[in-house]
């Protein structure tokens, strides 16, 4: 016969509970210089409202869906 696991119990008051670090969404703008971390520098060519930009690297055009962690903004 096996044992029940004890449940964890959390407090919401622990110091161990910090909320989580929301980063600022950026904003893109046609014309903006960006690099990706996998398709390199670009220039942004299309925006959809904080959904996803198009972006032209030269030798391919990619659309890169939000939130936009590889995206930065030069």
């Amino acid at each position: 016969m096996t044992k029940p696991r004890a449940t964890r119990r959390y407090l919401p008051t622990s110091p161990f509970n910090t909320p989580p670090v929301t980063l600022p969404v950026e904003h893109f703008a046609v014309g903006d210089r960006v690099t990706h971390d996998r398709y390199g520098l670009g220039r942004v060519i299309g925006v959809e409202d904080g959904i996803a930009v198009l972006v032209d690297f030269a030798s391919r055009q990619e659309r890169i869906p939000g939130p936009f962690t590889k995206l930065t903004k030069l």
